[in-house]
């Protein structure tokens, strides 16, 4: 007989969270007639006494979105920052952080690859974290929205009016005001949101309602140039009234706050009543300035449009790309002629491997924008040898077989679902003596290790990069090499064919 379930949907509890899972997964237990029953409350901290909402209920746990922090945890400090969905470690000690990152991590490589990293030997796997340069103010880019309803810092209930901050956890309709620096991206733009906020209110203009999916702003979205210290923006509103609003009056008001930071603004019409930025159909203008800001990583420039793909830290994407190059560039005696760079995005791996190594280098991704980006910035780096393909990474291997046998090591930085099984199998049958796998989800990354290892695939050393400080996000470099011949299974080599 099935276990009957606790809880109904919507019931609040009150809970102490005792441990913290992967992917900040607080947990709590319930002591139950038939013994302990599980409860997960995403970002939350071990020791913390918290509200929360039950939103999925099982027979043998539970999990909630998060309503109100009602005692603090004995590991918390305070922060002189706005508390935002974003950060929900940010009062947690960095070194806390860090062995919160690298416990639960590792838990997931030995759960979900079987692979002890923990394990003492003479030359241990595991080979530590890399900490962000910058804890504080190292975003690059933000998304603010616009919302008819919301509430205030420190506020519970959501009520009708006229606010733009960040989407309240765990909605799609309610928005916390921003009233200043919240930690991560610019202190003197964040300070002036309230400013931007009262012109938007003052045009009589309204903001966008979600439930009834009406109103005129939608998002304020900002990039930034770490490299220059140049910010630009981008004002996202619905066509309905624009007519009664002034452009140029709000450029001018962000031009009075930034000064000569502002390197652009831009304006951009999306009528979908969906909750995302870009438009299916829209237009976009620029109404002062540059469309583009400059990005230095490891001594090659990127321009940089909205649109581009990124790495959000940039300073700490220097050191997660170092170590890739490092991995690389370890020594070995594998043969062959190419190195293949698939999910190249703007192409910084690409150049690195085409200054580095010395070898013709072959960059893949399927975003087209992100293609002509690549091709653009090595042109611009001077950086030759690289021959950049916008193409399915899967496609890609099925239709340019030429390459199998000549590859001598290709570097993997999929997106946070993975590479596919069928596209994974395609990259093994292409037995490049190795690889170097990036990853910005170690879930995904653990089952793909799994099956690389099965292939013949040795994982020889691995490093773990916090990227993401305040949050439960880490990304993963792992070096694999050959064991022996390469090869899949004949069950594995049966699917891969069937599917494709």
């Amino acid at each position: 007989m099935s276990r009957q379930r606790l809880f109904k949907k919507g019931t609040p509890l009150e809970l102490e969270i005792t441990d913290v899972a992967f992917g900040g997964k607080g947990i709590a237990k319930i002591e139950t007639e038939r013994g302990p029953y599980t409860v997960f409350v995403p970002n939350t901290i071990t020791g913390q006494h918290v509200r929360a909402r039950v939103s999925r209920c099982k027979s043998k746990w539970s999990e909630c979105k998060l309503d109100e922090v009602l005692r603090r945890s004995p590991e918390e400090i305070d922060i002189p920052y706005q508390a935002i969905p974003g950060a929900p470690y940010a009062t947690l000690p960095m070194a806390n952080q860090h062995a919160l990152k690298e416990r639960t991590t590792l838990d997931v490589y030995e759960r979900l690859g079987g692979i002890d990293l923990k394990a003492d030997s003479d030359a241990p796997i595991y080979q530590g974290l890399i900490p962000s340069p910058e804890s504080w103010h190292y975003r690059n880019k933000m998304e603010y929205s616009f919302a008819a309803i919301g509430r205030e810092p420190g506020e519970i209930e959501s009520v009708d009016g006229f606010f733009l901050g960040f989407k309240v956890r765990g909605t799609w309709w309610s928005v916390e005001n921003m009233n200043g620096d919240g930690g991560l991206f610019d202190k003197g733009f964040e300070d002036a949101l309230p400013t931007l906020r009262k012109y938007c209110i003052d045009s009589g203009l309204p903001p966008w309602h979600a439930p009834k999916r009406e109103g005129f702003f939608r998002f304020l979205v900002v990039r930034k140039s770490l490299t220059e210290d140049r910010i630009l923006i981008q004002l996202v509103t619905t066509s309905h009234g624009l007519e009664q609003f002034d452009l140029e009056g709000f450029a001018d008001l962000c031009q009075s706050i930034l000064g000569e930071r502002m390197a652009g603004f831009i304006h951009a019409i999306n009528d979908d009543t969906g909750e995302r930025v870009e438009a299916r159909a829209g237009s976009t203008r620029l109404v002062r300035g540059d469309e583009q800001v400059t990005e230095r990583v490891l001594g090659l420039d990127f321009k940089i449009s909205m649109k581009s793909f990124f790495q959000t830290n940039p300073r700490c994407a220097e050191k997660l790309y170092g170590q890739a190059l490092e991995y690389v560039m370890a020594p070995n005696d594998a043969e062959g002629e190419f190195m293949l760079d698939l999910f190249c995005g703007t192409g910084t791996i690409a150049q690195l491997l085409a200054q580095h190594t010395g070898r013709p280098v072959i960059g893949v991704d399927i975003v087209e924008d992100a293609i002509a980006d690549a091709r653009m910035s090595a042109e611009a780096n001077g950086v030759s040898g690289i021959t950049f393909h916008a193409a399915d990474a899967g496609r890609f291997l099925l239709d340019h077989p030429e390459y199998k046998g000549k590859i001598h090591t290709v570097v993997l930085d999929p997106p946070r679902a993975g590479i596919s099984p069928k596209s994974l199998r395609k990259v093994i049958r292409l037995g490049a003596p190795r690889m170097v796998y990036i990853s910005c989800n170690p879930a995904t990354q653990a089952r793909d290790l799994a099956t690389l290892q099965e292939s013949g695939y040795v994982l020889k050393a691995l490093k773990l990069v916090d990227q993401f400080p305040h949050t439960a996000h880490v990304e993963a470099v792992a070096l694999l090499e050959a064991g022996g011949p390469i090869g899949i299974s004949d069950e594995l080599a049966a699917a891969s064919d069937s599917a494709t």
